[in-house]
């Protein structure tokens, strides 16, 4: 069972009508109860960084996405601030992240550049996947193009978990990978078939 993580924060009702464009069935967990069963977890995310981080928390569900992940290897992909809060740590806030993939969240310093780019960084932009990415990008090898909206990046410590990288005045890790774990920057529910097609992708992983 694919397993939307609610929370309290994301596009959770946009990620069920994808699915449900592709026949894929889904359900949304908002309690430990919910999570029984699930094969493959989605954790969706925006705003910032420590607010996510407390949600998640409270909501009383991380403990049992830890056992899920990490003894059961169910297949997870964070989606935004989802993706960051995978991270050991963010610029952002203060509060320790999950620490999942390593690495720290950086906030976008154009200062250094000549030409002045607007922040945050909003809209349709390349996404180019490496052969690590293959499976979650599979058929968008090429041209793909993905809606995002964040002024804060993942910066990994291990840069063979970069997945995708994506030019916005500077590159950036786009998209992330430790085994069965995923993270995303874009929005991919947002982003019509391109993000279809990778929605589809996890769900066969």
């Amino acid at each position: 069972m694919l397993t939307i993580i609610d929370y309290g924060l994301g596009n959770i009702l946009s990620f069920q009508n994808v699915y449900k464009r592709i026949n894929v069935e889904t359900r949304i967990a908002k309690s430990v109860d919910d999570l029984e069963n699930a094969t493959k977890l989605i954790l969706p995310g925006v705003g910032a960084f420590d607010h996510a981080i407390d949600l998640l928390n409270a909501s009383g569900m991380r403990s049992k996405i830890e056992e899920l992940v990490f003894q059961k290897n169910t297949p997870i992909i964070g989606i935004c601030v989802g993706m960051q809060i995978l991270a050991n740590s963010s610029e952002e806030g203060v509060k320790p992240g999950l620490g999942w993939i390593p690495g720290s969240v950086k906030k976008f310093d154009f200062h250094k550049l000549e030409k002045k780019i607007p922040m945050p960084h909003m809209g349709w932009n390349d996404v180019h996947p490496n052969k690590e990415g293959t499976e979650l990008f599979h058929g968008l090898e090429s041209d793909s193009r993905f809606y995002f909206l964040h002024s804060y990046y993942f910066e990994c410590t291990d840069k063979q978990n970069e997945i995708s990288r994506t030019d916005y005045g500077t590159g950036f890790s786009s998209a992330i990978k430790k085994n069965h774990i995923f993270g995303v920057q874009f929005h991919p529910e947002k982003s019509h078939h391109y993000g279809q097609i990778l929605l589809k992708n996890f769900a066969e992983i």
